[in-house]
């Protein structure tokens, strides 16, 4: 009778976790800004410079660094609203998106759903309005790359 109660608590506890929609993401990989405040990091960043392991961004390296990001307060708490705007393949584009706000302040989570990739972000350090240095960490099936990027 006990093993019956712990296997169902158990299966309990993981079907509530996949009702959240989210991935369970493991430890951080990198330290973020320390005391990061989210709220000053709100507004409008300027792609500078770009490093990546990418081999998509590496061949494309000439419009990588050209660009904006405008983060702002999403519609529903736990979110923050994104919108980027920069060259692909000479044409500007503009993309939105969500950024998951996780327990670690300064890291955020999204999904590039044309990539069907998970990019785990970084803040880790930033003086909030001069200039931020971001790692994203992104995750697919064809594997992992690393970018950092100074806004």
């Amino acid at each position: 009778m006990q093993n019956a109660v712990v296997l169902v608590s158990l299966l309990l506890l993981g079907w509530t976790w996949t009702l959240q929609g989210l991935p369970v993401l493991p430890e951080p990989l990198y330290p973020t800004q320390e005391n990061f405040d989210v709220t000053r990091f709100l507004g409008t960043w300027h792609d500078l410079v770009v490093a990546t392991t990418c081999t998509y961004m590496q061949r494309n390296r000439g419009d990588a660094a050209i660009g904006k990001l405008v983060v702002q307060r999403g519609a529903t708490e736990g979110k923050l609203k994104t919108t980027k705007t920069g060259l692909r393949g000479g044409t500007c584009k503009e993309m939105t998106g969500d950024y998951e706000l996780t327990d670690t302040p300064g890291r955020f989570f999204y999904h590039i759903e044309k990539y069907n990739a998970d990019v785990d972000a970084y803040v880790v350090h930033t003086n909030y309005n001069e200039y931020a240095i971001v790692i994203m960490s992104k995750k697919k099936s064809t594997g992992t790359s690393t970018s950092l990027k100074l806004y």
